[in-house]
Order: structure tokens, then C-alpha cells, then sequence
């Protein structure tokens, strides 16, 4: 099942690669795991909602499962990696997330801190996010970098993780004052304490209430910001 899965994510993001019409227009880019990729399919991602409430197409390269540091490389160039996710152009937004999987996943609930300072350091200036975002900055993009929700509670497996998550949006916010150019949007607020309406099934992924409410606050940011 898992291999299936691997082939579908690589078939979708070739899909992507090959569809020249919509990609020829945008100027806005999407990154990131399934924070973004979820719903993409029915077309109520949140790059998706970003693109109708704007009316301007959005090329959205997230995979689900996704991670700032994977060193597999074949997997890795085709999107498991977020920073291999980019494709030079003229973007004036690029929209990024990232950083969940790395630690929900990547440090085994264990050792999250040593994780959490090689994404990014104490005062947002150096680790793999900073470096990612300098490299998407050094084309003259502006960078959006969103947040993620907070579990309502009620069993959700990311239950223990709320503390890392805001340690690393701490972190996400400091690295975003040093540069005009870069925004952190956070999304925690929208989750109140007992309200299951913004999650999925499965208490990790967004609703696709929450979905459109987050695709709406990134679009307010890029449409108040806009050249």
C-alpha cells in the first residue's frame, strides 16, 4: 500500500510537471506537505482556495508526507524533499509550508529539539527553512509561510505536539522580521478547545472548512501586499 501511495504522489506531481496552461500563467506557487496537498483533488486545497478568492491560478507542488530534511534522493527530486519542490520562475508569491512531518515523524516524539534546531535556530536565522526561504527569496519572490492548526483534542495523534508547534512558529516568526519580503501566517487561533469542525477524520489534516478559511487568510495577506 505504501508503494501505491509513493507511485500516486509521483504520477500526481509529473501530472503537475506536464500541464503547461494553467503553470504558463502563475505567478503564485505553492510548497509544502499535505497541510497543502489535502483536497487537491476535489479542488478545495488551500492553494486552491488562495487561487478562487483572488481569481488567479496557483501552481501547487505540496505532497503529502513531505519534509524539510529528506536525504533520499530519487523520492526526494520528485517532492518528498519541500526545497526540491521549486522551480525557478518569475513568482511574485511563493507559499510555503513545512516542518511538521520532520518532527511529528522524523524525530520519533524523542528528540524533537535537536530536530527542531537544524529546521531552524532559536532566532530564525539559520537551519533548513531559512536556508529554503533564502533560496526562494534570492528570485525576487515574496514569501508567505504558513502555520499549522493545533488539535482540538479528543485522542488526535498530534495531541503531544503542541508545544514544539508553537516553539517552532516562535521561531518561524523571528526568522519573518528580518526580511519585509517574508510573512509568517499562523492559523493555530482558529481552533478553539473542543471544536472538531476545522480538522479531517483524522484530527491532523484541515476540514475543508478550515481549508477555505485558510486559503482565505493567505489571500488576504497576498492581496493587501500585492505590487
Amino acid at each position: 500500500m505504501r508503494h501505491i501511495r509513493l507511485l500516486l504522489q509521483i504520477l500526481t506531481i509529473c501530472l503537475i510537471s506536464t500541464t503547461a496552461t494553467a503553470q504558463d500563467r502563475a505567478r503564485i506557487m505553492a510548497m509544502g506537505d499535505s497541510f497543502f496537498a489535502f483536497y487537491r483533488g476535489s479542488g478545495q486545497s488551500i492553494p486552491d482556495v488562495v487561487a478562487k478568492t483572488l481569481k488567479r491560478p496557483v501552481e501547487n507542488r505540496a505532497v503529502s508526507g513531505a519534509r524539510i530534511i529528506y536525504k533520499l534522493p530519487l523520492s526526494g527530486s520528485m517532492g518528498f524533499n519541500i526545497s526540491k519542490q521549486y522551480r525557478p520562475g518569475q513568482w511574485e508569491w511563493v507559499i510555503l509550508n513545512g516542518g511538521g512531518n520532520d518532527l511529528w515523524l522524523g524525530c520519533g516524539c524523542s528528540d524533537c529539539r535537536r530536530k527542531m534546531d537544524k529546521l531552524i535556530s532559536k532566532d530564525g536565522t539559520r537551519g533548513e527553512i531559512p536556508r529554503l526561504v533564502a533560496k526562494v527569496r534570492s528570485g525576487n519572490s515574496r514569501v508567505i509561510y504558513a502555520g499549522y492548526l493545533r488539535s482540538p483534542g479528543f485522542g488526535s495523534p498530534i495531541e503531544n505536539c503542541r508545544d514544539d508547534g508553537d516553539e517552532l512558529e516562535r521561531r518561524l516568526t523571528q526568522m519573518a522580521k528580518r526580511d519585509k519580503g517574508v510573512w509568517f501566517v499562523p492559523v493555530k487561533d482558529m481552533v478553539k478547545s473542543g471544536d472538531k469542525s476545522f480538522h479531517a477524520a483524522d484530527r491532523v489534516h484541515p476540514s475543508i472548512k478550515a481549508s477555505r478559511k485558510i486559503g482565505q487568510r493567505i489571500a488576504g495577506v497576498i492581496a493587501k501586499n500585492s505590487r
